[in-house]
């Protein structure tokens, strides 16, 4: 039997492991953490659960390629059914209330009569988002492999598509906020704001909204957590092993195939495939630093997306709030060295078992490039003291929006670059690689020489979960190719 060692058990090494492991081949996992998901996780702090990875899922809705491998993997199962959020935001500028329906039919009619000025642009955009009514991402086998599923693709689906790939390229020539800046309405244009981060390419904007109106993009109970042990749970099931608090320190050719060196030992098998993230694995993984032409783009070329998370335990019921806040401050919150005139706030007062009966859970993310600030901060001995001027400061502004949380505040927590660096080995702490206009981040090979392979974020355009499961996926395609062994994705149906 064939041997792999994955290194990482986020949401792409979990997907390539499983495929892996069905079709015969004997698979290890090693992570440095205590669970599975990776970058995709939640966490728990005095009864609070505090969600620090889903947000909405692309490939939810069955009846997609995407929902096939969430399914495939076990990531989508009986105990974790999808919730779709209608409205998807909900604006608060003071007195103002304003929501963005998933429908861009209802959109259009809900903003054009709050605002009839913009009608026109409405139309432009709901004719944009149309395009893209029939693109999803494809998922396809790999040319000259044997599969026990093969997926089929018609040329129907291709030419459905036409219009998303005929528009892209004038999508991807400028950012989403030059796209929102088209809306004459500041709160028209806020609203938008809350989709996407601006500063990316207007393409994300438009696909987003897309998902939303196709019906997909939605949440599974339970959130991250219960979707990456659903994963692990799949691949344990399936045989396979997942060697918990154990991170891979090296890789190294042998004669006889590769060994992932460990600070307990080392772990011998035919192939391995690196799922964290590939900017740190070429300048620590191996005897010395890569420099292969690809190498040294991905480390001039790559632009990260980074953030800041804060999460708030409230000691009061907030259900009848939003799910989701964006709300315009009186007063601009400063952190990490940048400035926020607003806050995207998730409100899991709905959820089961995020925070104790009567209790609420809140999280914001805030986006941009804070790395060096913290780091900076970290050297001069004041990390811990900066984090708790930016919960107050945070929490502050979250009372002079939200009054029935005043004085009620009783779990906080604030993750920084620093620590995904810490607990995910992320290259300046990001999450994935920033599209911005017009610029294609350099990205890693799948199969980098025989027997090592990449997988994940830095191996394909754009980021997020989707990018996770696809190249994982397709990992798995390229690497039982190479091996010579059946690519099998499903298990066959019981006899009954």
């Amino acid at each position: 039997m064939k041997t792999l060692t994955v290194i990482g058990a986020g949401i792409a090494g979990l997907t390539c492991a499983i495929y892996a492991q069905r079709s015969g081949i004997k698979t290890t996992i090693l992570e440095k953490a205590g669970g599975p998901g990776g970058v995709s996780t939640s966490w728990k702090r005095k009864g609070y659960t505090f969600e620090g990875g889903i947000h909405w899922l692309i490939g939810s809705r069955p009846g997609l390629p995407l929902y096939d491998v969430w399914t495939e993997t076990g990531a989508l199962c009986a105990n974790n059914p999808v919730f779709y959020k209608d409205p998807v935001y909900t604006l608060i500028d003071g007195n103002t209330v304003l929501e963005l329906p998933r429908s861009t039919k209802q959109m259009q009619k809900a903003l054009g009569a709050f605002s009839p000025v913009d009608k026109a642009a409405l139309a432009v955009l709901r004719f944009h988002v149309w395009c893209f009514t029939f693109f999803h991402t494809p998922i396809l086998d790999l040319a000259g492999l044997k599969v026990k599923h093969p997926r089929r693709f018609s040329l129907s689906e291709f030419l459905k598509m036409g219009p998303a790939v005929l528009l892209t390229p004038y999508l991807m020539s400028f950012s989403a906020g030059r796209y929102i800046k088209r809306f004459r309405n500041p709160h028209i244009r806020r609203l938008l704001e809350a989709v996407v981060d601006p500063r990316i390419n207007a393409l994300s904007l438009i696909y987003t909204l897309s998902a939303f109106d196709d019906g997909d993009g939605g949440y599974p109970e339970g959130g991250s957590l219960r979707m990456s042990q659903n994963m692990a749970d799949t691949f344990t099931s399936l045989g396979g092993q997942i060697m918990y608090h154990t991170a891979a320190t090296g890789v190294r050719e042998t004669s006889n195939g590769v060994s992932v060196l460990t600070e307990g030992g080392s772990l011998q098998s035919d192939a391995v495939v690196i799922s964290s993230d590939a900017r740190t694995a070429i300048d620590k993984l191996f005897p010395e630093p890569l420099e292969t032409r690809w190498a040294k783009r991905l480390r001039s070329k790559l632009h990260t997306a980074q953030c800041m998370f804060v999460a708030l335990g409230i000691k009061a019921d907030l259900s009848d709030c939003p799910r989701c806040m964006h709300i315009v401050l009186k007063r601009p919150l400063e952190a990490g060295g940048l400035r926020f005139e607003t806050l995207t706030v998730n409100n899991y007062a709905r959820e089961d078992d995020y925070a104790p009966e009567g209790c609420t859970t809140l999280t914001c993310i805030l986006p941009g490039a804070s790395y060096h600030y913290w780091k900076a901060v970290r050297e001069e001995g004041l990390y811990k003291q900066r984090k708790q001027e930016v919960i107050a400061d945070f929490i502050s502004r979250i009372e002079e929006e939200l009054p029935q949380t005043h004085g009620q505040v009783e779990a906080t927590d604030l993750a920084t670059p620093l620590t995904w660096e810490r607990y995910c080995d992320t290259f300046e702490g990001s999450y994935m690689s920033d599209w911005l206009p017009w610029h294609f981040n350099a990205n890693a090979p799948i199969r980098f020489r025989p027997g090592i392979f990449f997988t994940g974020q830095r191996t394909a355009f754009s980021g997020g979960l989707p990018v996770a499961a696809e190249t994982g996926r397709r990992t798995a395609q390229i690497l039982c190719k190479s091996l010579g062994v059946e690519f099998v994705s499903r298990p066959e149906p019981k006899e009954i």
